[in-house]
């Protein structure tokens, strides 16, 4: 991020918003030399129909998570220069997604910050939804059971039946275009993941396993996610 606004002027980044990432997203609001008054973000997924107050909503934790601390940052204090936020509650999913496309192709992506789901997704693209080619930017799937108790073992619903259904995600092709990917994944809970995407076969049953043919593209774990290789 510094030397792409050192040689730029700005940055464009895509924010996965997930409880594995909170700790690396600490750190990245406390480096220093990073102008975040320069940084245009965007967020990897949001629920269908969820308003942006919910507890578990993305664009909730993005905003508590990056966009105020960077604003404390900030001398005087200010916003970052653009923050683009899925609107789930949206009237139009479709347009929503059009528009949200349009966003994202209005500059390149610098960076992608992501983590890997415990059925090995990649933002809400589960296995039997997730696609290695094709031109969408942005998708309304159907979310996986599995995903969906994720959500719930991470304490943003008491039940299943309070998990949405469905969900706004960015694809897959649309993530890997970044210049710069960096996969942040810790914690026991996605050792089997971590496993699967990187000695398993690379095919969507494992959506997080074509992450090895990304060049561009850092893998981070602890000893824990670790602990299957």
């Amino acid at each position: 991020m510094r030397e792409t606004l050192a040689a730029k002027g700005g940055a464009a980044v895509i924010f996965a918003c997930a409880t594995s990432q909170v700790q690396f997203l600490e750190a990245l609001v406390e480096a220093e030399e990073i102008d975040w008054s320069r940084v245009t973000m965007f967020h990897m997924d949001e629920y269908l129909g969820i308003t942006s107050g919910h507890p578990a909503s993305f664009r909730r934790f993005l905003r508590e998570q990056v966009v105020e601390p960077a604003n404390r940052k900030l001398v005087p204090p200010a916003v970052p220069k653009a923050v683009h936020y899925l609107e789930g509650d949206a009237l139009e999913p479709i347009e929503e997604c059009e528009r949200y496309s349009r966003l994202l192709s209005a500059q390149p992506i610098d960076l992608c910050c992501l983590g890997i789901g415990e059925n090995g997704h990649l933002a809400f693209n589960d296995p039997p939804v997730a696609h290695f080619t094709g031109p969408r930017q942005v998708n309304i799937v159907k979310l996986e059971e599995a995903s969906r108790r994720q959500q719930v073992g991470e304490g943003f619903f008491p039940d299943l039946a309070a998990v949405p259904q469905y969900a706004f995600t960015l694809t897959i092709p649309m993530l890997c275009a970044a210049k710069r990917m960096l996969c942040i994944v810790p914690d026991q809970r996605k050792a089997r993941a971590v496993s699967d995407s990187l000695q398993g076969p690379d095919q969507t049953a494992c959506p997080a396993s074509f992450l090895r043919t990304q060049p561009q593209a850092t893998l981070y774990l602890d000893a824990a996610s670790a602990s299957l290789l």
